[in-house]
C-alpha cells in the first residue's frame, strides 16, 4: 500500500502587495499551522521518503517548518518542480503517476485549486465525515493522507481517504 500526504502550503502573508504571488512568505499563522501539522505526522511517525514541492515561497517555507517539527530523523529527498506551481489538477496526477515504484510515502506540496481537485478525485472511499469536510474546502495547511495500490494507477476514486486534517483541528 502506498500512502500520498497531500499538503495545501499554509497561510501566506499579503503584507507586502508589490511581491509577485509566488514570492510571497508564510504569515505567523502559517508558521505556526505547518509547525503543527509537522508534529501531527511526528506523533504516528508518518515520515515521508519522498517530497514534491512547488517552487513557490510559502510551499517551501511550509516544507521547511513541517521538516523541522517532523525532526532530524526525517531525511525525505526533496524535489521542487516548476509545474506544481499552479499547472493544474492533471499535471499533478501525472506527477502522483509517475512516482518511483520503490518509493512508499510521498509528500505532494502545491496549491489550490489543483490540490483540492486531485485530492476529491482520488478519494473512493473513506470514513463519511472526513470525505464531507474534504470535498467541501481544502484550506491553507491542510493535510489529506490517501492510501493508493499503485502510484501508476492512480485514478478517480481509487485511493482510500484514511485521514484529513485541517491545522484548527490540532491548535
Amino acid at each position: 500500500m502506498k500512502t500520498l500526504y497531500l499538503l495545501r502550503h499554509a497561510k501566506s502573508s499579503w503584507d507586502e502587495p508589490s511581491l509577485a504571488d509566488r514570492d510571497r512568505p508564510l504569515a505567523p499563522r502559517g508558521c505556526r499551522a505547518a509547525t503543527l501539522i509537522g508534529q501531527h505526522l511526528a506523533r504516528f511517525d508518518a515520515r515521508p521518503e519522498l517530497v514534491l514541492c512547488s517552487p513557490a515561497r510559502r510551499s517551501a517555507e511550509t516544507l521547511e517548518r513541517l521538516l523541522e517539527a517532523l525532526g532530524p530523523t526525517a531525511a525525505p529527498r526533496v524535489e521542487t518542480r516548476e509545474e506544481l506551481y499552479l499547472g493544474g489538477q492533471r499535471t499533478l496526477l501525472d506527477a502522483v503517476r509517475e512516482l518511483p515504484t520503490d518509493t512508499s510515502r510521498v509528500l505532494l506540496i502545491a496549491h489550490n485549486p489543483d490540490l483540492h481537485e486531485l485530492a476529491v478525485s482520488l478519494s473512493g472511499s473513506g470514513e463519511p465525515g472526513p470525505l464531507a469536510a474534504l470535498k467541501e474546502r481544502f484550506p491553507t495547511g491542510a493535510l489529506a493522507v490517501l492510501g493508493l495500490s499503485d502510484w501508476a494507477e492512480a485514478n478517480a476514486g481509487v485511493g482510500r481517504l484514511k485521514e484529513f486534517v485541517r491545522p484548527r483541528d490540532l491548535s
